[in-house]
């Protein structure tokens, strides 16, 4: 069952109408992937009001802490661009190379990325980042709905995955679904 508000107000959404319980999310974010992958598909062939989808998404990321939450950083990878990493060296007081040979690894796709540990990213600390001020770029944007290049729905093929563990995007592709009176699988 879709997560709803009882004004149906998507933009509106108080703390209490949304879904938090990171359980819960992966669970329903799982179940929902289909459905998530068809309005996607929507998404890219109708002409959405990018406008208020950011409004909605902004809505819904002021009232959760990702501070609180850092499921992103346990399950997701950062990537990281040069300039990352020489703001990340002059804030650990050592040089980009040193950098770059304690901190980064490749991906499959040899992309420079943090190094991850049994807790996610190297940086985790609890909830914490502990570089938080100088954290990559990809970081300070995430997830990507309010802040990121391109148009939300040029977007959409990574929420599909967030929304089974970032509390935001879940909560703002169902208040996107209610916007756009999307038809939802039954």
């Amino acid at each position: 069952m879709p997560v709803t508000c009882g004004n149906r107000l998507a933009g509106k959404r108080r703390l209490e109408d949304m879904l938090t319980d990171l359980g819960e999310i992966r669970r329903r974010g799982e179940k929902l992937r289909a459905e998530n992958e068809r309005f996607r598909r929507f998404m890219k062939s109708h002409d959405v009001p990018e406008r208020r989808l950011r409004k909605i998404a902004e809505a819904i990321q002021e009232q959760i802490d990702c501070t609180a939450c850092a499921n992103c950083c346990r399950v997701a990878t950062a990537e990281v661009t040069e300039r990352d990493v020489e703001k990340l060296a002059r804030h650990l007081n050592l040089t980009p190379a040193a950098f770059r040979a304690q901190y980064t690894a490749r991906d499959d796709d040899q992309t420079l990325i943090l190094r991850r540990d049994e807790n996610g990213c190297v940086f985790l600390n609890g909830t914490e980042c502990t570089v938080y001020e100088a954290r990559p770029a990809t970081c300070v944007d995430y997830p990507h709905l309010v802040r990121g290049s391109g148009s939300i729905a040029s977007r959409m093929w990574q929420f599909i995955d967030r929304a089974s563990y970032c509390p935001i995007v879940f909560n703002s592709l169902e208040a996107f679904k209610d916007h756009l009176r999307f038809r939802r699988s039954k």
